[in-house]
């Protein structure tokens, strides 16, 4: 079975987006996986769908509810697919968890709005909370259509080049070495020589260099 998305959302026309263009929207329309959206506001209440409510205990903003969210959870079905819903409050996304979920058989993904979702729907569905950084987004579908293409990108048939994640950023632990293309030249600047030199060890010893170095002096946490 391919990689299969469900996304929860209160705007479900801002999808496919970005995963429905280039080699990721490829593999939609080919089948390596599949989207589909659930509209969060079909299960809302009265003549005007409502979703949300205001804060217990005060507070600015609206709360999503979670007899409402828990609806929409429930009409789907996971089919041993995490839950997960993408807040700052969670665990920080790492390329090992990408790689675990795109391992899988895909995700069902509730993409918040407002100032969040109930807590109690958080804990009485499991959901995995996730953060894909220390920043605060109007909605989750920007960062849910980020895990999905880091995800899909690693399929199976995605990539033209299957050895095209085996350098890349995370993937060793290390940042990616710098990376360059012609021309030789651009203003003033050379490509580094040992990478025109054709000798393999030696490009191999450079990249690994540049790496280590990029990340001890930009992101030194990565490293033991």
């Amino acid at each position: 079975m391919p990689f299969a998305a469900t996304i929860i959302t209160l705007v479900p026309e801002a999808w496919p987006g970005v995963l429905g263009a280039s080699l990721v929207g490829t593999a939609l329309k080919d089948g390596l996986w599949s989207l589909e959206t659930v509209a969060l506001r079909d299960f809302g209440q009265g003549r005007h769908k409502v979703v949300d409510d205001t804060p217990a205990g005060g507070g600015s903003g609206m709360v999503i509810r979670p007899d409402i969210a828990a609806a929409a959870i429930d009409s789907v079905a996971q089919d041993g697919r995490p839950l997960i819903y993408l807040t700052p409050r969670g665990a920080p996304l790492t390329q090992d968890r990408v790689r675990a979920l795109a391992a899988g058989p895909g995700a069902v993904i509730f993409c918040g709005r407002f100032e969040g979702l109930d807590q109690r729907v958080i804990e009485a569905r499991q959901m995995e909370e996730i953060c894909i950084g220390d920043v605060v987004l109007a909605g989750g579908d920007v960062a849910a259509q980020l895990l999905l293409e880091a995800c899909i990108r690693l399929l199976p048939g995605v990539l033209g080049n299957a050895d095209s994640p085996v350098e890349e950023s995370f993937e060793n632990g290390l940042l990616e070495h710098p990376l360059y293309t012609r021309p030789r030249e651009f203003e003033g600047m050379a490509i580094p020589e040992v990478l025109l030199s054709g000798d393999h060890g030696k490009i191999a010893r450079w990249k690994e260099e540049r790496a280590r170095a990029d990340t001890a002096e930009r992101r030194p946490d990565l490293l033991p």
